[in-house]
């Protein structure tokens, strides 16, 4: 006999996911022998929350990976200081990583967590606003020290005064068992104490019965040269889910199936915005038949794409980490003169550092991606937050007239896709293409299904190998700036093929021969020729989705598809009629995005800046298009996302 029971956002009035209403949860049958009770549940939002040294991305990556490999969907948000190591103990110092998986297909990493584990009182204090009525809270008393609470305003214990009564507050001295577990170790406290995240992990891994090889597997690879720390680590872990099996205070763990009906069929892997963007970039160079060169300066949130592609020499990668921005663009325009695939990364502020060289690569007309991966702003502005505030600065950030085109995945895995499509853009059409990730996309992480090689395009390119040209007295020639008819692409020349020397630099050439040129004709001429170069790029048609005949239009782009698609379907779950599309080119835009936005009475374009995308649709279309904005460095949240587009709806 089974009976009905609900999950923890049920139970707090937060039934509706960002996706779907949560059905039905039913207890899995009394186990003979006192064994615990099993919950299943359809979704569950778990965060991990502690100090910036406390291994919290760690905790909530090992918990991502072992969730990926049971075949949930997953959805993570990373949340850090920009700080190496912010003071400790403080509310600027707190780090969290927020994992949602589930049984169906989802698309945020949830509103709000149903399950917080908090590593000390700042941990506590900086999420619980978060944390819906009735959710679980799993607390560290041994940080719960007057000093440490003071140090961020609780003049009372939270865990005695009544203030999380409304809560499900499960203490455990996290550091002192971890201490006792390890007691056979002969580790200094302070070492010992290091490893209370594995505790907690395993405890979280019991509650919600991850698998638990992989995790052990990867401590032992991870501390290889130390293997004490190593085993100290995995006793942690083991310990953390035996007290799960055998405390009182936990009389129930939860299932959540594996979401076997959100995917298609095919061999899929755990991934972030970040790293499928570097395979992307391998891929590319791979089917174009091009080495890959990367000319970067560390900065966050792109460094780790330095770091991934220098780990790939064998598929021709080459990595230069330069000494400053303009080096790192400047080196890798130099490669593309020279022949490969190049690529530079950066952040908001290195862009702008890199402007005048990205303009020499327009006059210039060769192929050269610049990956932005956007943060919060002006300045250094919020290094680890998420924002989409170069969307102007990639349009029209550099002197003269200089159009580039720019191309922005939707989610971690696409990130791989605009990868090839932006290579395919700056191959076909001879010019520097941006590519806009944003630190959401970059650190989060979701399945990804690994394509076959058939799938993938062919970007193979001719270079330019003899003379284009015959000159009025017969005598055949190379002219540099001679277009392809369709494309209005220049000849690529590789330099030291024989015949093809031609100029190279910055000040304006004569349309043809490449000559200098002062004309002011001439000059006029090339000016609009480019312009009409990125004008014809071939992009696809936008597509909508719009089943009922919506008289409302939500337009999306970058990172927003989330939080945008998951409010859609809550407002059409309560049989409320709006349409979506999100645009993957910002420049040029789709061929049919002014007819598709002549169908509409409203339009509302959500974005994380102050209305950038609403500017340019606003300047080309004349259209009187709604804006819904947030610069917090967060994502948006769907519920809040579903409020104001249901008022946009109702006016």
């Amino acid at each position: 006999m089974t009976s009905q029971v609900s999950s923890p956002a049920e139970q707090s009035g937060e039934a509706e996911t960002d996706e779907a209403v949560v059905g039905e949860q039913r207890t899995a049958p009394a186990r003979q022998g006192g064994e615990k009770e099993v919950r299943r549940l359809e979704r569950v939002i778990i965060r991990f929350a502690g100090d910036s040294g406390d291994g919290m991305q760690l905790t909530g990556d090992r918990f991502t990976s072992e969730t990926a490999t049971f075949g949930n969907d997953l959805s993570t948000l990373p949340n850090f200081p920009a700080e190496i190591r912010a003071p400790a103990g403080t509310l600027p110092g707190v780090s969290s990583f927020q994992l949602h998986f589930a049984d169906h297909d989802i698309l945020t990493p949830g509103d709000a967590p149903n399950v917080l584990v908090a590593m000390n009182p700042a941990a506590l204090k900086a999420n619980i606003g978060d944390v819906p009525r009735g959710g679980e809270i799993i607390v560290n008393t041994d940080e719960f020290a007057k000093r440490a609470m003071a140090k961020v305003g609780y003049e009372t214990s939270p865990l005695e005064d009544g203030s999380l009564d409304g809560y499900r507050v499960h203490p455990v001295p996290l550091t002192t068992l971890t201490i006792e577990a390890l007691k056979d170790f002969g580790l200094p406290r302070k070492e010992a104490e290091r490893s209370k995240n594995m505790f907690a992990l395993g405890l979280l891994s019991w509650m919600y019965h991850r698998p638990t090889e992989g995790t052990e597997k990867f401590l032992r690879r991870k501390f290889a040269r130390k293997p004490e720390i190593a085993e100290a680590n995995v006793a942690a872990f083991r310990a953390g889910w035996n007290f799960g099996e055998t405390t009182e205070d936990f009389a129930v763990s939860y299932e959540v199936a594996p979401a076997t009906q959100a995917f298609p069929p095919g061999t899929y892997r755990n991934i972030s915005g970040n790293l499928a963007l570097s395979y992307g970039l391998i891929a590319a160079s791979r089917q174009a038949d091009l080495p890959l060169y990367l000319g970067s300066y560390p900065i966050t949130p792109a460094s780790d794409i330095l770091h991934e592609l220098s780990k790939h020499k064998n598929f021709g990668v080459r990595t230069f980490q330069a000494e400053d921005e303009i080096a790192g663009i400047g080196a890798a325009l130099g490669a593309a003169f020279g022949g490969s695939l190049a690529v530079t990364t950066t952040s908001g502020p290195g862009v702008a550092l890199k402007s005048e060289t990205i303009g020499l690569a327009v006059s210039l007309e060769l192929p050269l991606l610049i990956v932005d991966i956007q943060r919060g702003g002006p300045s250094t502005g919020l290094p680890t937050k998420t924002e989409q505030a170069d969307l102007l600065q990639a349009m029209f950030g550099r002197n003269g007239e200089a159009p580039v085109p720019i191309v922005a995945p939707r989610t971690a895995a696409d990130c791989f896709d605009a990868a090839l499509e932006a290579a395919r853009i700056a191959l076909t059409y001879r010019t520097p293409v941006f590519l806009l990730s944003d630190g959401y996309l970059a650190n989060g992480s979701e399945p990804w299904r690994i394509p076959d090689l058939d799938e993938l395009p062919d970007l193979r390119v001719q270079f330019a190998s003899g003379t284009n040209h015959t000159l009025a007295d017969g005598t055949e020639v190379f002219w540099p700036y001679k277009r392809d008819p369709h494309t209005l692409a220049r000849p690529w020349a590789v330099p030291g093929t024989p015949g093809l020397e031609h100029r190279i630099g910055g000040i304006e050439k004569q349309d043809g021969s490449g000559n200098i040129s002062y004309d002011p004709a001439n000059h006029d001429f090339m000016v609009r020729t480019r312009q009409a170069k990125v004008d014809g790029i071939q992009v696809p048609d936008l597509e909508v989705d719009d089943q009922d005949g919506a008289r409302t239009l939500v337009l999306g782009w970058g990172s927003t598809y989330g939080p945008i698609t998951a409010a859609v379907r809550r407002i059409r779950k309560e049989g409320g009629r709006i349409a979506q599309a999100h645009l993957r080119h910002l420049n040029p835009f789709p061929r049919n995005l002014g007819e598709i936005l002549g169908r509409y009475d409203k339009v509302v374009i959500p974005e994380m800046n102050l209305g950038q995308l609403a500017t340019l649709i606003r300047a080309t279309y004349l259209v009187d298009v709604r804006s819904h904005n947030q610069v917090n460095g967060m994502p948006f949240k769907a519920e809040q996302l579903a409020t104001a587009l249901k008022e946009a709806i109702d006016e």
